[in-house]
């Protein structure tokens, strides 16, 4: 059986004691705040958890944005509508017609399931509006949009996010030609971060993002810098006497380009497993990038004439 009891002058307020999800507006968990963005859910009774939020996000959206969740079985459905429904003066229905879908199922194996959607997502609210807000399932079955393990995984990977670190150079507030330009980055903190996805006493899913290296973009052509990126995770700090091989050694003075200086970019690269391969896909890896600027001169020499 699928309903929607939206209708004008029927309120549905408030979530029910035991968290269950019966009517709308239940709980919102998770954020959005610009860059560093992960999912927020509407509705939901998901939990997100571990270190992974917080970062800075690579926009990724869920495949679906909206989807049914288990709530309540039939009495305890019908205990949290007959305590929060109230139908205001001329409203369509009356409070009994309102309660009588509930009414009816009591005595019935089953659950209703309630509609959440992702909040962050533009096309999350009219996702929603689509769907009926109750639907009642007979045990041990999912109803058409009804939430997947895949789709739960799916969450977790939208809510992941990585730290977005500094670039940190030697030399530091200025190169020169010729001159090796050390890069790596600080500010990274802990190189494994992970997010879980718990529908509680349900089911749970965790995705996992390990930096594994550094790209570098030295913000110029190849006759101009030469670039090396043999770096591993977060780039090669400065060491006297070490080899050279993670940072651009820039050919040419940045004398000729916009604001004098060359725009550096390197992007941290983030692969991504699902915990216990759950689902049978993979996902790209997550790929941040931060610029700075470096302005890069020519060694000038003084030469004298023997006297």
């Amino acid at each position: 059986m699928i309903m929607n009891v939206m209708v004008a002058g029927l309120l549905l307020l408030g979530p029910s004691p035991g968290g269950g999800g019966g009517g709308p507006d239940v709980q919102v968990r998770g954020h959005q705040d610009g860059n560093t963005a992960g999912v927020s859910l509407k509705n939901s009774q998901i939990i997100i958890s571990g270190n992974g939020r917080g970062g800075r996000s690579d926009g990724y959206r869920l495949k679906r944005p909206c989807w049914y969740e288990p709530a309540q079985n039939a009495s305890e459905m019908l205990d949290f509508q007959q305590r929060s429904t109230r139908v205001e003066p001329g409203a369509p229905q009356t409070r009994q017609e309102a309660l009588k879908p509930f009414v009816e199922k009591i005595g019935e194996e089953g659950r209703w399931w309630t509609v959440a959607h992702d909040a962050s997502d533009p096309n999350g609210l009219s996702c929603q509006m689509g769907l009926d807000t109750y639907v009642f399932v007979p045990p041990n079955t999912t109803p058409p949009a009804g939430i997947t393990m895949a789709e739960l995984v799916d969450i977790a990977r939208a809510a992941l996010t990585v730290p977005e670190p500094k670039i940190e150079l030697n030399p530091d507030a200025k190169s020169y030609v010729n001159l090796p330009t050390w890069v790596w980055l600080s500010g990274v903190g802990e190189t494994t971060r992970s997010v879980t996805a718990t529908l509680p006493g349900i089911m749970s899913a965790t995705v996992t993002a390990t930096l594994q290296d550094i790209q570098i973009d030295a913000g110029t052509t190849e006759d101009r810098a030469e670039v090396r990126e043999e770096c591993g995770p977060g780039g090669k700090p400065y060491q006297q006497g070490a080899e050279f091989t993670c940072g651009v050694r820039y050919l040419r003075s940045s004398v000729d380009q916009p604001r004098d200086v060359y725009v550096l970019e390197v992007t941290s690269v983030w692969p991504i497993e699902v915990e216990d391969d759950v689902v049978p896909f993979a996902y790209d890896p997550i790929e941040v990038g931060v610029t700075r600027d470096v302005p890069v001169g020519e060694v000038q020499s003084t030469v004298r004439k023997a006297g």
